[in-house]
């Protein structure tokens, strides 16, 4: 079974989520920790719960949403693992973050990739890869149907979409993307996004304004 702790960190309020299952074997998706205490507070559940923090995933490269990503590597020797086409995104980030006064602590760059589709793992569980470009180029959402849940990062919201203004961003590829990948899955599956509070595929299909099912 996976359990699942979030996290609201820095300006943009993105949800950091630690996963772990009954083995203590663990994966952090999308930290965004910025400054010491969301540090702390991160590492402290990390370490109180006795976890072995064995994956590093990032369902795609804007700023929020990497902004802990050299710390986990500093701490848990961890890197992030993300698709290539996402890579011009994570390497802009160190440009523009000084203009919009973010300090930011460049993160570190693995030498492979995680590809469209397959799998990652962590102690006893499976997290399925799911393409779902629109917000960004390479966007990556990660799907448990064991335990009826996605992480799925700023694609879709409760009662919203990802926004489609950003570079690398296609409005009707989004629409695409939670049509064809994400309101094919279980009406039940537990949607964790990358903002704000968590919904279901269900839910979504039936009350979201952009994209109905």
């Amino acid at each position: 079974m996976i359990h699942i702790k979030s996290f609201v960190c820095n300006p943009y309020q993105e949800n950091t989520y630690v996963l772990y299952d009954d083995t203590g074997a663990g994966a952090i998706i999308d930290p965004g920790m910025y400054g010491k205490a969301e540090e702390d507070a991160v590492k402290e559940f990390i370490d109180g719960e006795g976890l072995q923090l064995q994956l590093l995933l990032n369902t795609h490269c804007h700023i929020d949403h990497v902004l802990g990503n050299r710390y986990i590597y500093d701490t848990y020797g961890l890197l992030p693992q993300f698709h290539e086409r996402e890579l011009p995104l994570l390497i802009e980030v160190q440009n523009y973050a000084p203009q919009m006064g973010i300090r930011y602590e460049v993160s570190p760059i693995a030498e492979t990739f995680l590809p469209s589709t397959g799998s990652v793992t962590f102690g006893q569980q499976k997290l399925h890869l799911i393409f779902a470009p629109g917000h960004s180029p390479a966007h990556l959402c990660f799907y448990s149907p064991e335990n009826g849940l996605l992480i799925g990062g700023d694609v879709l919201f409760r009662n919203s979409i990802g926004r489609t203004d950003l570079p690398g961003g296609n409005h009707q590829q989004l629409l695409n993307s939670i049509s064809q990948q994400l309101y094919t899955l279980p009406g039940d599956t537990r949607v964790y996004p990358g903002h704000g509070p968590e919904t279901t595929i269900g839910q979504e299909k039936k009350t979201n304004p952009f994209i109905r099912g």
